[in-house]
């Protein structure tokens, strides 16, 4: 890639002027946007994710290879933030010797506070997923190794469809038993990460579903994980009296996941089989469980061309929704960890230390730019401090659908009282409904919040916030728009949406 790049850039036509300055290149703007504020003038800084890209999801381009090469520092937040792909395009692209730093995984030395990613799991059926246990460290794998989770049988009454909607209502399938079983039923995570899924199914019955296992060191090498290993599924039949299983574990509930698991060479589920949570869950042999997908799982396919893969739209199906809106592969520590300024006090440092050791030259003006951001920095933390501090106690209350604002909680006393949203491919159950209406009049929530960018895949919220007179009000996650341009921006126009609109009195 980089070979085609420096080619296109040596035929791209008159010379342009060159900035001969030291170049940083970032994945997101956000990050970006501290880097400028500490190196002011003396460096270019690039944001491989344009504005308003999804970093999960975002594919560089041969222009964003040669940025990379040339660059003399890469920051990236990492935590599984980025997708593979940005990861990847640094981590192969960077010349060697260049600062490649993960600002996630070095702000703990910084003093920043980093928090579990607890997820709301509040559905009335499994919240399943694909997950990879373990680094892989031992086996040579690296953070651009992938684990590919390939599906090599699929039997049941009907077709069985696993895929992922994408935060703009794109599906991409892990597997899709309709136009048979081939090389493109299949997934790759990066280890130690998992992913949420929705799963389909055309008609009632028991289902298996047969998995296997790799690990993509890298281009060249490939390590064989796990073999054949077969989950089942009760679909609107009693799971208790499946042929084979009359003893086994029901999972009907909770969270859980396909797991390849790279230290012990099995796949099985991780699971919570008894309603306590992410933190109760354990390994459950494949042989020995059962997926329930009850009744109350049929959904109308909806109307959306998108979806027509499901049938026809109108026609019922059994399915287990994604849950979550958007494809978030993560692990299983929450990477937001701006939504606290004090974190972004320490990302700030470590750009600083960083840029000091790429410039020594410049190192006093590094050092007053930093001090003097930080400054800045901590007025806005003071700032959204004491707006937040202004709402009653008894309405601060966030709900949403994007789970990136845990440490805005944790740090500004805000309850994340949360809405899991369902599959945006399918209309939300009664129950779902019910339970947003109950938890926004029981908390007698004034507004809830929605990130500009996902207000359009947000029907579910926005319909029963207009429904109870309930504001839908702004919030900012991981990107900024055309109203806000930078850290500072986003942060101060949080306490203010989150202010203004939570004081209001409930009608």
């Amino acid at each position: 890639m980089l070979a085609v790049a420096v080619l296109l850039a040596s035929c791209s036509g008159p010379l342009q002027e060159v900035d001969d300055r030291p170049s940083l290149i970032t994945t997101t703007g956000i990050i970006a946007d501290l880097a400028r504020n500490v190196v002011g003038d003396h460096m270019a800084v690039t944001s491989l994710v344009p504005e308003g890209a999804d970093p999960h999801s975002y594919e560089p381009s041969l222009r964003d290879v040669r940025t990379v090469a040339y660059a003399d520092a890469a920051f990236s937040n990492y935590m599984l933030l980025e997708g593979q792909a940005v990861i990847r395009t640094l981590d192969a692209n960077l010349a060697d010797g260049v600062p490649n730093v993960e600002l996630a995984e070095s702000a703990v030395r910084y003093a920043a506070e980093i928090l579990p990613l607890v997820e709301n799991v509040s559905l009335d059926t499994v919240w399943l997923g694909l997950r990879v246990r373990g680094t892989g460290e031992d086996q040579g794998a690296d953070r651009a190794s992938d684990v590919r989770l390939r599906v090599t049988e699929i039997e049941g009454p009907g077709d069985l469809v696993a895929y992922v909607t994408e935060t703009f209502g794109t599906p991409h399938f892990f597997a899709s038993s309709a136009d048979g079983i081939d090389g493109t039923d299949a997934a790759l995570l990066p280890p130690d990460a998992h992913t949420h899924m929705s799963w389909a199914f055309t008609q009632p019955g028991v289902y298996t579903l047969t998995v296997a296992a790799d690990l993509l060191v890298d281009e060249a090498t490939t390590v064989p994980v796990a073999g054949e290993t077969t989950f089942t599924f009760a679909v609107g039949v009693d799971p208790h009296s499946v042929p084979g299983h009359e003893g086994s574990t029901v999972l009907g509930a909770g969270h859980g996941d396909i797991t390849a698991d790279l230290d012990s060479g099995e796949l099985y589920l991780f699971a919570d089989p008894h309603g306590g949570g992410d933190l109760t869950q354990q390994a459950l042999m494949a042989d020995e469980v059962v997926i329930e997908v009850p009744g109350r799982a049929l959904h109308e396919i909806p109307p959306d061309p998108a979806f027509r893969f499901l049938g026809r739209a109108g026609e019922l199906i059994h399915q287990l929704p994604q849950a979550v809106l958007g494809a978030h592969v993560h692990g299983e520590i929450d990477p937001h960890l701006w939504q606290d300024v004090g974190n972004a006090q320490a990302y700030v440092e470590i750009i600083r230390d960083t840029v000091i050791g790429i410039d020594p030259e410049n190192a006093a003006d590094y050092r007053e730019n930093a001090a003097t951001y930080l400054v800045e920095l901590q007025e806005v933390d003071d700032y959204v401090r004491a707006r937040i501090g202004e709402i009653p106690e008894s309405r601060r209350h966030l709900v949403t659908t994007h789970d990136a604002f845990g440490y805005l909680g944790a740090a500004y006393d805000i309850d994340i009282a949360g809405f899991v949203t369902p599959n945006p491919a399918t209309e939300p159950s009664l129950q779902e409904r019910l339970r947003l209406v109950e938890t926004i009049q029981n908390l007698q929530i004034p507004a809830v919040f929605l990130e500009p960018n996902l207000i359009a895949r947000s029907s579910t919220l926005v319909q029963t916030a207009e429904e109870l007179g309930v504001q839908v009000c702004p919030i900012y996650g991981d990107a900024f728009d055309d109203q806000v341009r930078t850290y500072v921006d986003m942060m101060r126009a949080n306490a203010d949406s989150l202010h203004d609109c939570l004081i209001q009195e409930t009608t």
